[in-house]
């Protein structure tokens, strides 16, 4: 990135030296975050940690720092939609790689290892309720990573086209991007125990995902075929709305990303299970102590 004065009216900064919406400070942030949608299930991924040294809170965006194992470790909420994912990557970024006073890119990169524990819905009867998922690839459909410059640079261009071409994209929509996980997190996070698959970023939660309740769809066979759509021997697990601008953001900015959600509900099968926290409180144990520790 070309180095330049960032103005206030791109960056801005509070008073108190924090960043815009979540107001953290560049002394507060930690290399290994962990990041939810519900700003209440941070302190529950808290709770895993042998220390908590601050706590911090605005709008949706809930912040509680500590150690685990003697190290430095974040646990961050986003709330919902990849609009906000857009947010909280910005800023951790600039919080890793924007000097405050100077208001210029540092010149020595620092990388963030993050990682999204979220819930979905599985779109295969190989993913019931219960199952942790891994979005080795996702596909976003939220159109944020559209509007950034690399966008073709870290997107697969191939699964997008083979996409676009099997389900009859509507052309209305956003244009869908797929980017990866980060591989030296998903090889260090994900054991037998989790399925690697691909997850759709919806943009929202009902039409967007083929839900119907009042509002007529206007393709109500796209889940259908989104569902029989195969690429390299994969496909389509789970739906979401978070996992694509995570990771395409993150290979933008140089940072590492991933997202594992556990399945609550299968559309296939029109199953869902309400109770779901043991299983997600079972999946930040295990993801803590391999991201810290294994």
């Amino acid at each position: 990135m070309a180095k330049k004065i960032i103005p206030d009216s791109e960056l801005i900064i509070n008073d108190d030296g924090s960043v815009f919406h979540i107001h953290l400070r560049p002394d507060q942030l930690c290399d290994n975050i962990i990041i939810c949608g519900d700003p209440g299930r941070v302190n529950m991924i808290a709770s895993y940690f042998d220390t908590k040294d601050f706590e911090v809170s605005s709008r949706e965006f809930h912040t509680i720092g500590g150690t685990y194992h003697g190290k430095p470790i974040m646990a961050l909420s986003h709330g919902i939609g990849g609009d906000n994912i857009d947010i909280v990557m910005t800023e951790l970024d600039a919080l890793a790689n924007v000097d405050f006073e100077t208001r210029m890119p540092k010149d020595e990169h620092r990388t963030l290892n993050i990682v999204r524990i979220g819930t979905s819905g599985g779109l295969q009867p190989y993913v019931p309720v219960g199952t942790s998922v891994i979005a080795s690839k996702a596909i976003g459909f939220d159109g944020v990573l559209n509007y950034y410059a690399d966008r073709n640079k870290v997107s697969d261009l191939d699964f997008e086209r083979e996409f676009c071409k099997f389900v009859n994209w509507n052309p209305l929509f956003a244009k869908p991007y797929t980017v990866d996980a980060d591989p030296w997190l998903v090889e260090r996070i994900g054991r037998d125990d989790m399925v690697r698959g691909y997850t759709i970023s919806a943009v929202g939660f009902y039409g967007p995902q083929g839900r119907e309740v009042r509002a007529r769809l206007a393709e109500p066979e796209l889940n259908h075929r989104i569902e029989e759509f195969e690429y390299a021997g994969g496909h389509i697990t789970n739906y979401e709305m978070e996992s694509a601008a995570l990771q395409g953001l993150a290979l933008v900015l140089g940072h590492r990303a991933m997202t594992v959600c556990s399945i609550i509900a299968n559309r296939v099968a029109t199953e869902a299970n309400p109770n779901y926290k043991t299983a997600v409180n079972d999946l930040v144990a295990t993801v803590i102590h391999r991201l810290i520790v294994d």
